[in-house]
């Protein structure tokens, strides 16, 4: 259904273009897009590499089993299906953290390590399991203490007061956190009642 979305767009795009007699835009727009996305994969190549070598290196100190004891009742409330020591939940804490501290680039890594662990436990490989769907949801409205991202990018263009967005985003990714898990105790149960 997404290629197929996909698809529609690229058709659309290309034939309001060729309408408007703008088709050279579409090349310029794909070759631009194409040259960001390797620029962006690159990034993320040492990325990845970086934080995926701390994670070992806290997988081998104890660091991250310590986190991991630390936060069980969270994470056996979240993810109930996961068994507690299993690899997944470490690179589930490590993401989140990152998430907290406002670390995006850094979470990225992390939440590819977690997908792959729940991959491995997941009986049918083309659907996503609930725990899959619950670290997505945490993902994507978890709470950000420290937005160091988007501090830096206002301190870069200049602002008088980068830190003033610290206040706002605590209470909007807090409130964006409690929606997601409201809402994956919801679809919980309601997919869990249909069986």
């Amino acid at each position: 259904m997404v290629n197929l979305i996909w698809l529609l767009m690229l058709v659309a795009g290309i034939a309001v273009a060729g309408v408007q007699g703008r088709i050279e835009a579409v090349t310029e727009a794909a070759l631009g897009a194409a040259q960001m996305a390797v620029n962006l994969a690159l990034e993320l190549i040492g990325l990845m590499a970086l934080w995926l070598g701390l994670l070992k290196i806290a997988e081998e100190a104890g660091l991250v089993g310590l986190l991991a004891r630390a936060l069980r009742p969270v994470t056996r409330y979240l993810f109930p299906e996961i068994p507690q020591d299993h690899p997944a939940i470490g690179a589930i804490l490590m993401n989140l953290s990152a998430n907290i501290l406002g670390l995006g680039n850094a979470a990225t890594p992390f939440g590819l390590k977690a997908m792959q662990e729940l991959q491995r436990l997941n009986p049918s490989q083309e659907e996503a399991t609930p725990a899959m769907c619950t670290f997505l949801g945490l993902n994507t409205g978890c709470i950000t203490l420290i937005p160091a991202t988007i501090i830096g990018i206002r301190a870069a263009a200049g602002s008088t007061d980068p830190t003033i967005v610290v206040g706002p985003t605590i209470i909007a990714t807090g409130i964006s956190m409690m929606a997601a898990v409201a809402g994956d105790r919801l679809f919980r149960r309601l997919y869990g009642r249909r069986g």
